[in-house]
């Protein structure tokens, strides 16, 4: 999961969301070569629909590999381009 960090400037013009979330397992694949997924409860959403789960694969600020542990406090944010937005009325 190589996901460069959002430069300022297209930040800038898409809507964002941040929602806190917590790590509550870490779910080993059935198939050895799958990625390993951690899921998500995410604060703030409908209680059906709050968790989520990704592959458990994130960079450290060296660009080393390093992976979520279950209990972590991470922050999902949403992001959507301009023009996939409409004012809230």
């Amino acid at each position: 999961m190589n996901q460069e960090p959002p430069s300022a400037e297209n930040t800038q013009e898409k809507a964002t969301v941040t929602l806190p979330g917590t790590v509550e397992k870490i779910i080993r694949p059935v198939v050895p070569q799958d990625p390993e997924k951690a899921q998500i409860a995410v604060e703030g959403a409908d209680h059906l629909y709050r968790e989520i789960r990704v592959e458990n694969e994130l960079q450290d600020g060296n660009g080393q590999p390093v992976k979520l542990k279950v209990g972590a406090n991470v922050e999902v944010t949403i992001e959507a381009e301009q023009s996939d937005t409409a004012p809230k009325k």
